[in-house]
């Protein structure tokens, strides 16, 4: 019986996919639900308070607001209270790692895209979380159009 599931979030058109596995997984094991996503794609600026964000603070960077309220939509839906969800800067496979340990986490949900040729040499985010992980990982596959 999985006691606490991480949701790992992109916000990629496959979201809602992820979501509804992790939803329903929480709801089979009566488990925790908390969420995370990572921001890998928008410059850090220079902090005194670490990778973490604040869900709580006003922010000028216009795409972190974003992502921010992105989070929070998602958390109040999935009925995640605020402290159970993070916005972090950094390497996502070890932001996730770290955080599922830090946590007691038991299960980390994350997206998983097929990946082939040198995609599948250089890993993936799915793929780093899977060998990292101090606990189990569902990869839920998401089938890309051609």
């Amino acid at each position: 019986m999985y006691q606490h599931i991480l949701l790992a979030a992109d916000f990629s058109e496959n979201t809602e996919f992820i979501v509804a596995r992790a939803r329903e997984i929480a709801h089979q094991h009566m488990a925790k639900l908390s969420v995370v996503h990572v921001l890998d794609n928008i410059p850090m600026p220079d902090t005194s308070y670490g990778t973490i964000i604040s869900l709580g603070d006003e922010l000028d960077n216009q795409q972190l607001k974003q992502e921010k309220i992105a989070l929070n939509t998602l958390g109040e839906a999935l009925g995640v209270p605020s402290n159970q969800r993070w916005l972090i800067w950094g390497t996502p496979k070890e932001e996730i790692t770290t955080l599922a340990l830090q946590e007691g986490v038991d299960l980390i949900v994350i997206g998983s895209h097929a990946r082939h040729g040198l995609a599948l040499l250089l890993g993936s985010t799915a793929s780093g979380v899977l060998h990292h992980a101090p606990c189990d990982v569902l990869a839920v596959r998401l089938h890309q159009e051609n």
